[in-house]
């Protein structure tokens, strides 16, 4: 009997001192569109990443992109890859042209499992003759 109570004991010891795991989830994405002279190009990417108590990771990336033109030419382009390691990465882009006025946005996304989530989007519109506009967006959660 003694030896169970002591046993008992010592396991309960151990199980207070050590923390217990707990779940960890992040996510983050970024977006934007770009429009001007009846063109438009917008592109999105998100990601998550989550580890269990039990220290098992699972991750997922996505991305998507559209243009438009009244009367030009649209062009969009969406990756996605394993990297090294536990790492995700996309990559969308959208561009779209009539004449020389164009729009374009470009976002990329890198998920490293169970540690970070990172995403970049750049926009740009420009009609000849005038100054481009551009914009950045970044996030990174960790």
């Amino acid at each position: 009997m003694r030896t169970l109570l002591t046993t008992s004991a010592v396991a309960l010891l151990l199980a207070a001192a050590s923390p217990a795991l707990a779940q960890k989830s992040i996510t983050g994405g970024s977006g934007g569109s770009a429009a001007v002279g009846g063109t438009s190009a917008s592109t999105v990417g998100t990601g998550g990443t989550s580890t269990s108590p039990t220290g098992s990771t699972g991750s997922s990336i996505a991305a998507g992109g559209s243009a438009a033109a009244v009367n030009g030419k649209t062009q969009t382009g969406v990756s996605t890859n394993k990297g090294n390691g536990p790492v995700l990465n996309s990559n969308a882009r959208a561009q779209a042209h009539e004449g020389g006025t164009f729009s374009r946005s470009h976002t990329r996304t890198k998920v490293k499992a169970g540690e970070e989530v990172g995403s970049t989007t750049k926009t740009m519109s420009h009609v000849p003759g005038s100054k481009p506009t551009m914009s950045t967006t970044s996030t990174t959660a960790r």
